[in-house]
């Protein structure tokens, strides 16, 4: 019953949409500019909390953000709080953009 959730982009809504068990479980709205990608708001429904879903979800669009060479700005908390939590996604928030979402590197310079 159970299936695998599957990520994919909807550039005419903005977002990347997790389904899971045949439905739209969450999303990540973005907005897209020519060398970066603005992260504003993620969501994941309540009947599909606690699997984990919102981590798959801005894992998928940050693989995403990297295959294509964009930038992320992190304003979303909840991506924000995730790379803090992923170092190794770090690099895809411009060092001089940092501070500003707080996400400074745990190693002083």
């Amino acid at each position: 019953m159970t299936d695998q959730p599957e990520v994919a982009d909807n550039p005419d809504a903005e977002r990347f949409e997790i389904r899971a068990d045949g439905e739209l479980a969450g999303f990540a709205e973005y907005k897209l500019r020519p060398t970066s990608i603005a992260f504003v708001h993620t969501e994941v429904d309540p009947r599909f909390g606690g699997r984990g879903l919102g981590g798959i979800l801005v894992r998928a669009a940050l693989d995403s953000a990297r295959e294509r060479g964009l930038a992320v700005l992190p304003y979303c908390p909840f991506v924000r709080r995730w790379i803090s939590n992923h170092a190794d996604y770090l690099d895809l928030v411009p060092a001089d953009k940092r501070a500003k979402f707080e996400l400074e590197a745990s190693t002083a310079d």
